[in-house]
């Protein structure tokens, strides 16, 4: 039950397969909203929030690597799905770890060389500071952007399997039976 079998993925790795989809939902919609804002003290309540979450995204990435590495194995693939598909899903799924750590470093990096930390999070007074001075704010945006791609991607493949071939997928993630 808490580790996965070849057919299903175990409690373990689906908690924090939705509590990270969770988040990165919530990052994302508040990372596009408060990059296009120009209120101060609303940009800085959204990043007080945003920062923190994308921290516990990060550790969650490394606790569900840490958990495939050392404590369980992946569900085989189904046999029915197409070796270009396959590849295709593991991709994915690599390109979202990669851009999940990509995007955590360069927001930490931004934090870190613009001082907005002691800002946000300190007793520093003063604006935040225009995070585009900052080279890490680039990658950020990149990232982000890639993420969203990603993500139309893992959602749009899994209602193909869910929807259109009927084969239950989703149940190996929690979702029905």
């Amino acid at each position: 039950m808490w580790k996965s079998t070849p057919e299903r993925y175990g409690c373990i790795a689906i908690l924090i397969h939705w509590i990270s989809a969770l988040f990165i939902i919530g990052l994302m919609i508040a990372g596009f909203i408060a990059s296009n804002m120009t209120d101060p003290v609303a940009k800085a309540s959204i990043l007080r929030i945003h920062a923190p979450l994308g921290t516990a995204v990060l550790v969650l990435t490394l606790v569900r690597i840490g958990w495939w590495l050392l404590a369980d194995t992946r569900p085989a693939d189904s046999p029915r799905i197409p070796r270009l598909q396959s590849i295709a899903a593991h991709t994915v799924h690599g390109l979202l770890y990669v851009v999940i750590i990509g995007m955590s470093a360069s927001g930490v990096a931004m934090i870190y060389m613009s001082g907005a930390g002691e800002i946000l999070f300190g007793t520093a007074p003063g604006p935040l500071p225009d995070f585009w001075n900052f080279t890490p704010r680039i990658g950020h945006a990149v990232f982000a952007r890639i993420m969203a791609l990603l993500l139309i991607l893992h959602v749009g493949a899994a209602f193909y399997h869910q929807f259109i071939l009927k084969d239950r997928l989703l149940a190996r993630m929690g979702v029905g039976k």
